[in-house]
């Protein structure tokens, strides 16, 4: 099975998605692990990542998810085309998938979050407050789980899960 989380910097998803692969246990994807190593080892610059840590991750869930381990992708998939590419991988190993989105209803935990969270991958550039609130994120178009980090601990949403 592959699951899919979502969600803007700061609502949870690495904290929620590590817990999930430990219970599980899974292969966990981080997508800014995969991107922050591309970037160290000089074969992109940041400003022009586009796709690449998601299309890397693709492949590496695709070999997983064919010798039947359930893998959890971590990454904000804040646009339409990123959220099909993934549905897409599951069908093409045949296997199911959940589609898991993280918000943080309370403005005020969010924004905390975000400014004070400890830096747990080396040299890797968080977003500050004023990035995550003018970050493109499209709306979803179709059903998916959605868990409010504000009302669920990271062990409670994913018990959900």
């Amino acid at each position: 099975m592959l699951i899919i989380f979502s969600g803007l910097p700061g609502v949870g998803k690495s904290a929620v998605s590590r817990l999930l692969s430990e219970k599980l246990p899974a292969v966990y994807l981080r997508i800014d692990s995969i991107e922050q190593s591309m970037i160290e080892s000089k074969i992109v610059k940041r400003e022009d990542l586009k796709d690449y840590g998601y299309r890397v991750a693709y492949s590496i869930a695709a070999d997983n998810l064919r010798i039947g381990l359930i893998v959890i992708a971590d990454s904000v998939n804040p646009i339409q085309i990123t959220r099909d590419a993934w549905k897409n991988v599951a069908a093409e190993a045949s296997s199911p998938y959940l589609e898991v989105e993280l918000i943080c209803s309370d403005l005020d935990e969010h924004r905390k979050r975000v400014e004070f969270r400890k830096l747990d991958i080396d040299n890797f550039v968080q977003p500050t407050w004023e990035e995550v609130q003018n970050r493109y994120y499209e709306p979803w178009n179709r059903d998916h789980l959605i868990i409010d980090t504000a009302r669920y601990s990271a062990n409670e949403a994913a018990n959900i899960i």
